[in-house]
């Protein structure tokens, strides 16, 4: 038995650890924010049903989270203050954020929440911690099928160019 093959609980976190799961709680706590201010400028239903589910998950990974840096004597990061609900019409229509523009955005967040968790999972000698993110990450997947399905539904998907022909080799 070496000293870290107890319950994954008792022992302590690593200063990467540590480091890792502070700042993606810091960044899941901005993204509400974020998000919040998205449904203001949406304009499309499904849109705004996707960033709604998305800050209730957001809100139940921040849960996890705080618990697990609690319990090993983390101070947490600072959250933003939630945002107001706004009247889309009172946004004036070049200030607003496009639904596309929006969509183009949560998915870059999604990609990057993608990274996060697998490196957070990679610097992970605690199995509970890594297994937590391996759950964040399975649902960022599934998120971001779900929104790529979205986009294209809607005709927001900007693919880059497609390469159908590749120039012949010259061998020398």
């Amino acid at each position: 038995m070496g000293i870290l093959s107890g319950n994954p609980q008792n022992e302590p976190m690593h200063y990467g650890e540590v480091f890792g799961v502070w700042t993606y709680l810091s960044g899941a706590k901005s993204l509400i924010a974020g998000y919040q201010t998205f449904i203001n400028h949406a304009g499309d239903d499904d849109l705004r049903n996707f960033l709604q589910d998305s800050i209730q998950t957001k809100k139940q990974e921040i849960t996890q989270v705080e618990n697990l840096l609690k319990a090993n004597g983390v101070g947490l990061p600072p959250a933003p203050p939630e945002r107001p609900k706004a009247d889309l019409e009172s946004i004036p229509v070049g200030a607003r954020f496009m639904d596309n523009e929006i969509a183009t955005a949560v998915s870059r967040d999604i990609s990057m929440g993608l990274v996060a968790c697998s490196q957070i999972m990679g610097q992970s000698v605690r199995e509970d911690i890594a297994a937590m993110f391996g759950q964040f990450h399975a649902t960022k997947a599934q998120y971001g099928l779900r929104l790529l399905r979205i986009m294209k539904e809607k005709g927001w998907l900007v693919p880059p160019p497609l390469h159908m022909n590749a120039p012949e080799l010259a061998y020398v």
